[in-house]
């Protein structure tokens, strides 16, 4: 069985005991986090492993012959989740 949930502007296809990268929630580790389907409004609950950052991406942005040179990078904080259970919606 399998939910499609949203966050953080995305949508994730999560099984039961799957691990799901998202982007960062203000929830505390070992938290729970609840979520609803999209499809047919089964509950999904997930657990917070961790909080943490990704790989650095270096953006360097250049235009020629104007001596335009611009350096940045980035690194997008996520949290970690295990789905911890998927209930149908009405099931007891």
């Amino acid at each position: 069985m399998y939910a499609i949930i949203e966050t953080g502007g995305k949508q994730y296809r999560v099984e039961l005991g799957q691990t799901v990268e998202v982007e960062l929630l203000d929830t505390p580790v070992d938290g729970t986090v609840k979520f609803t389907d999209l499809l047919n409004g089964a509950s999904v609950t997930a657990k917070v492993l961790e909080h943490g950052r990704g790989p650095k991406l270096n953006i360097f942005k250049y235009k020629p012959k104007i001596h335009v040179r611009k350096r940045m990078g980035h690194r997008q904080s996520y949290t970690l989740l295990e789905i911890t259970e998927i209930k149908a919606k009405g099931a007891k």
